[in-house]
């Protein structure tokens, strides 16, 4: 095949460099495209950060950036600042590991929602060369035919769409082409020592798109073994050396992997639902660009991609086993799509809590994979070319019964099959090749910029933003630096929330958190408490109460205003006297009380109505609407259930009758109003500070506290009962949800440790697996 540049004294190594180094620049330059065209951030005044990329992901980061810089309260396996004290490898593991994650330490702190854009951009760029890489080395062709479909491998519309507002799959765009990689040294019995470490490092960066990667890589492997290898034993013993460096490769990330699925079996549950596939019109409009649904499979892929795709089972200069394989199996996974039962294999056996098709980043790098074996074949004749081009008009013809088209993306995708159907054609003359690989360049750019910027349109308009780091970010921040006290007490940044993890974001150690990884018992002690939350009970919120900040030693509370509360709290460790065990009703005025070991609220005086001088605190979880006492402001309650529940409010001084509580709307069903007398909750927080710890440390993990002479009863420690807690040698005990300890009348000092459940077994195995990996490498050696 001719080429638009004399590369024929060039080492195929340089080659495929170039090829890479095309691919990333392409994709580079289509994504930012896309972006400055919607106008969004760092472009425009429009936000990026949509869902939970504001929400969780650039929080996350925050909290990355805090530990580079030593700046957490925290390290590595618990994290001081989110839920009152939390695990954190499960979140690093899910969120994290990348090794791109790390380059957002080279940023300014205020410049975070940059630093996680220029990662994400990067990512997708290094998905893009790494594709490019992959098709060099399974067949030689073009460098630069290798670079477009890298590119537009990396510019699929589930990249440009889906992942780009979760950065943490597209370590799985990385690793679907470098665990196909892999498989491609196992089939020829090279870098059987370096696989593993590159399996280790996908599934470390993200074992659940790594998890979908490994199943399309084996696919691909058993298409290559069958069209390049003869014979069962020979067969089988490349599967088998490959499965062995894969599993291998899964049990060196163990110490990450295990403390990870631990914690997800105990996270609060997510939101469940039946898998329910598009209808095919839908999934055949995915194909166009400039198309948007959150549930439906983006895999558009480009239409130069794409015509060769179409046009493989008429290409004759292609051998006919190696069509068919190939077509197949691009069609068996497009197939897959759809069925429940293989739904759920690629998604761990649950349908995933939001876009039902993660997985369709690997049909695109299968597309790609069999573009490319036809192409490597030879140029497709006008013919196949023609063929193609009837099947995709005929796919487009039946996506026009779904309402997904638009009418740029129609003539993108009409426009763009005619440019490259001509391009793939003027390859075959010499004198036309750089004209029409240039052609097929700037298809690609326009179309995947044009999805990106699409993409934009329909999050913006669908799905929650909110605001980069701005003048309100840094008001914040400075305000809880400045009322910083840890560990003699919190800080919490409150609510109103900018994001659902405020406290990594902005600072302090609040009660929000918001994680796949929210323990069910955090989320359960929290609601019993009174806190409201989002996303159907993962995202919980702070609840601003002076009961629970005296519970949980929150002396400093950030204020809508910008002002900070402070109140005399006690410490984090505290005893409660003996007696019988207790557990939480359906009150949270109740529980509180419980909690504390007195009564601080009183019940109205009539329906609605404090006595003067107490507090006035409303409960009503499923109220949607605004509330206020008559004489004072209104304040709007959150509660569309089941995603939403709303927070006790606190709604104010009373000033007896005058003080009447109005709903704006109708009542909801169930509701309390309390009245909180603040000399009882003064009794009670002194009563409490008399008996706590007279000293503590508090270390990255650890707390140790010293308790007065003779206490008997139970020490309390103002963190979650979470797993992998133990105190004076033995597991920790719980209190009402909290993390405690029996006390003897002897026991005088309080030293509690956390380790995340799975880390030592998860991390023996890895070590087993780097004694077997050495020894494979001592073996090959002597061999040699």
């Amino acid at each position: 095949m001719s080429t638009p540049h004399r590369s024929q004294h060039r080492s195929p190594r340089r080659l495929s460099l170039s090829g890479s180094a095309l691919a990333a620049l392409l994709t580079a330059v289509a994504v930012c495209a896309g972006d400055a065209a919607a106008r969004v951030f760092p472009y425009g005044s429009r936000h990026r950060s949509i869902n939970d990329l504001g929400n969780q992901f650039v929080p996350f980061h925050a909290h990355l950036w805090d530990l580079l810089h030593g700046r957490a309260e925290g390290g590595l396996l618990f994290n001081w600042q989110s839920g009152y004290g939390t695990s954190f490898l499960p979140d690093l593991g899910t969120y994290l590991t990348s090794p791109l994650s790390v380059l957002v330490g080279l940023f300014p702190r205020a410049d975070i929602d940059l630093a996680v854009y220029v990662v994400t951009v990067l990512k997708t760029a290094v998905a893009a060369a790494a594709m490019a890489w992959l098709l060099r080395t399974q067949r030689r062709g073009p460098w630069w035919a290798a670079g477009l479909l890298g590119a537009s491998y990396a510019l699929c519309g589930w990249s440009v769409i889906e992942a780009s507002y979760n950065p943490m799959w597209l370590d799985g765009l990385i690793a679907f082409p470098l665990l196909c990689l892999t498989g491609e040294w196992a089939l020829r019995g090279r870098r059987l020592l370096l696989a593993p470490l590159v399996v280790a490092v996908c599934w470390t960066a993200n074992f659940y798109t790594a998890y979908m990667a490994t199943l399309g890589a084996a696919l691909v492997l058993v298409v290559r073994v069958v069209l390049t290898r003869e014979g069962l034993r020979t067969r089988a013993a490349v599967i088998a050396r490959a499965a062995g460096t894969t599993l291998l490769g899964i049990v060196l990330a163990a110490p990450v992997l295990v403390p990870l699925f631990l914690s997800s079996g105990r996270a609060y549950p997510g939101w469940v639902k039946e898998f329910r596939p598009v209808s095919w019109a839908d999934l055949f409009a995915r194909l166009l660009p400039a198309t948007y649904s959150f549930s439906s499979p983006a895999v558009f892929v480009g239409t130069g991609t794409l015509l060769l795709v179409a046009a493989l089972p008429f290409h004759r200069a292609a051998a006919v086993r190696t069509r068919l394989w190939w077509a197949g199996l691009t069609v068996a996974v497009a197939l897959s799509l759809q069925w429940a039962p293989t739904h759920l294999a690629w998604h761990l056996f649950a349908t995933p809590n939001g876009s039902p098709y993660r997985q369709t980043f690997v049909l695109a790098g299968i597309a790609v994979i069999a573009a490319w074996t036809g192409l490597a074949a030879g140029l497709p004749r006008l013919p196949a070319l023609a063929a193609g081009a009837g099947l995709l008009a005929a796919a487009v013809l039946w996506a026009r019964g779904s309402t997904l088209g638009t009418d740029w993306g129609y003539a993108l995708f009409a426009g763009g099959l005619a440019l490259a159907g001509a391009a793939w054609w003027a390859l075959r003359h010499r004198r036309l090749a750089l004209p029409a690989a240039g052609l097929l360049a700037v298809v690609l750019l326009a179309q995947a910029a044009a999805t990106t910027a699409y993409g934009h349109k329909g999050k913006l308009g669908g799905l929650d933003d909110y605001p980069s780091w701005g003048a309100a970010h840094t008001a914040r921040a400075e305000a809880l630096a400045g009322a910083e006290g840890w560990p003699a007490y919190r800080t919490d940044p409150s609510r109103p929330a900018l994001s659902g993890n405020d406290p990594m974001l902005l600072g302090g150690e609040g009660g929000s958190y918001y994680s796949s990884h929210t323990p069910e018992v955090f989320t359960h002690t929290m609601v019993a408490l009174g806190a409201g939350w989002t996303s159907r009970g993962r995202n919980v919120q702070s609840i601003d109460n002076p009961v629970t900040d005296a519970l949980f030693a929150v002396g400093a509370r950030l204020q809508p205003d910008g002002t900070v509360r402070r109140a005399e709290v006690p410490p984090l460790v505290t005893t409660r006297p003996p007696g019988a065990p207790v557990s939480y009703g359906d009150s949270p005025f109740a529980n509180q009380e419980l909690l504390l070991g007195a009564r601080v609220y009183e019940d109205p005086l009539a329906p609605g109505v404090c006595r003067a001088g107490t507090e006035a605190y409303l409960w009503a979880p499923e109220y949607n609407a605004t509330a206020r006492l008559a004489d004072g402001p209104a304040f709007r309650l959150n509660g569309s259930a089941p995603r939403n529940r709303a927070a006790l409010q606190p709604m104010g001084a009373s000033r007896g009758a005058s003080s009447a509580l109005v709903f704006d709307a109708a009542p909801p069903p169930r509701w309390t109003l309390s009245c909180l007398d603040r000399a009882r909750l003064d009794t009670a927080v002194a009563t409490l500070r008399a008996t706590a710890a007279t000293s503590l440390r508090v270390g990255s993990s650890q707390i140790r506290a010293e308790l007065p002479a003779g206490a008997t009863g139970t020490a309390v420690l103002s963190v979650p009962a979470i797993a992998g807690w133990t105190c004076n040698g033995r597991p920790a005990a719980a209190h009402l949800g909290l993390v405690a300890l029996p006390l003897d009348g002897r026991t005088t000092t309080l030293s509690c440790s956390f380790r995340p459940p799975g880390l030592l077994p998860g991390a023996a195995a890895a070590a087993l697996a780097l004694i077997v990996l050495v020894g494979l490498a001592i073996g090959r050696r002597q061999r040699t």
